[in-house]
């Protein structure tokens, strides 16, 4: 994994897509926030960039796209996700493609959020090709199979019932559920075993089985294995804010990008076998 300070020191006439996940933003790590912005800054100044896809968990808790959509115009002006909306917006006006996918923090996000700045919500299994390669992403909690309670849990939140009628709770009463979901989840992974909390590899074989590679987040584990059936397996980092208490902190992020060199602009085909994937390591001071 190569490490540098901005996706732009990268090889940035090179960087065709841009994959992230585990962002978990929030108005109280306003660190993550200006990192994230940092990183948008640098999409917008890569020149062939086409793709930037946000795999789960962008943000720490989402209760519902009407909690920013209903606020009045002076509210937005100073809500903490104006500015990513806005940033956003110039990255879509530019010619990049911005596809999210929810995350096991953020399954009511909705489409009409992502409208917002023009993105577009996906749902996983996502396949994207790299080359000549066929690659299956996914947020990753699902890969989670020895943790039955969190599955059961997982299979209840992702049923449509059950999410019309969270939206359809007050806002004060969705804060409430939502708070008391975050103490059970934080108590009960207190006592859980840390092999648990990461991916089965009999479920990551059978989801990488008609695949060349599979890229997921959620575990905060970045690495790159080998899988039980010879397949790629590469997971993207969570966002870390380091030396918190110094003057200048840095974020640091871990991030997939697909690289192409030669492309052929008009055609938009490769020259040559030289699209790859790598997995990159950067510190944004904040």
């Amino acid at each position: 994994m190569q490490s540098f300070d901005h996706l732009i020191t990268t090889r940035p006439h090179s960087v065709r897509q841009v994959l992230i996940s585990d962002l978990h933003l929030s108005p109280e790590e306003p660190a993550l926030v200006q990192a994230f912005l940092a990183l948008l800054d640098d999409c917008l100044a890569l020149p062939a960039l086409k793709r930037l896809f946000i795999l789960g968990d962008w943000f720490e808790v989402w209760l519902g796209d009407d909690v920013y959509l209903s606020l009045s115009e002076d509210e937005r002006q100073t809500h903490w996700l104006t500015p990513l909306i806005v940033k956003l917006k110039k990255l879509r006006i530019a010619g990049c493609e911005i596809l999210v996918m929810h995350g096991n923090r953020d399954f009511l996000l909705g489409q009409p959020f992502c409208n917002l700045f023009g993105g577009e919500l996906i749902f996983e299994p996502y396949p994207v090709a790299v080359g000549q390669q066929n690659y299956r992403l996914e947020h990753g909690d699902a890969l989670c199979t020895d943790d039955k309670k969190y599955q059961f849990f997982r299979k209840v939140m992702r049923n449509p019932l059950i999410q019309w009628y969270l939206l359809n709770k007050p806002l004060k009463k969705r804060l409430a559920i939502a708070e008391n979901m975050r103490k059970k989840s934080q108590k009960n992974n207190a006592n859980k075993a840390a092999h648990i909390m990461d991916v089965n590899e009999q479920a990551v074989a059978a989801a990488v089985n008609n695949h060349d590679a599979l890229l997921h987040g959620h575990t905060h584990r970045p690495d790159i294995h080998q899988t039980a059936n010879d397949k790629i397996r590469y997971v993207l980092g969570d966002w870390r804010l380091l030396d918190e208490d110094k003057r200048q902190p840095k974020v640091v992020v871990v991030v997939g990008a697909i690289t192409t060199e030669g492309e052929d602009s008009a055609s938009n085909h490769s020259k040559g076998n030289n699209t790859e994937f790598g997995l990159f390591e950067f510190k944004y001071s904040v």
